[in-house]
């Protein structure tokens, strides 16, 4: 089976289902930070499939989805359009909700799985 981009549709699909699991103050936060989902440039890695579906904004902050690691990420930007890190965690989007949550509240940092780095394993 042969690699390919997310349409608007599946993503929407995953929104909705989110937002049906979230809670109470997960669903405030949402509302706060959600935006029509839009395609973020991201390189190298988001070139492949036209960027990325960037679905929220809070500070210099972005919620958007991996479609090549299938998960919701928060990472950084610099540049409205353009993710500023590549981030490969495959996570839901309550759970990104929530590590914004607890940010906001507790000043937890996010935990984030990187791009493959070059170089020999170091066990």
């Amino acid at each position: 089976m042969e690699w390919k981009p997310l349409s608007d549709i599946e993503l929407w699909d995953m929104i909705l289902a989110s937002e049906a699991r979230m809670n109470a103050e997960q669903c405030r936060v949402w509302e706060l930070l959600k935006i029509t989902p839009e395609k973020w440039s991201q390189s190298p890695y988001g070139e492949m499939g036209g960027g990325f579906w960037v679905v929220g904004i809070i500070g210099n902050l972005v919620i958007w989805f991996n479609d090549i690691e299938d998960g919701f990420n928060i990472s950084q930007y610099n540049k409205y359009g353009t993710i500023k890190e590549y981030t490969c965690n495959q996570d839901e989007l309550e759970w990104s909700i929530q590590a914004i949550l607890n940010n906001i509240q507790n000043g937890y940092s996010f935990i984030r799985c990187s791009a493959p780095i070059n170089g020999e394993f170091k066990s």
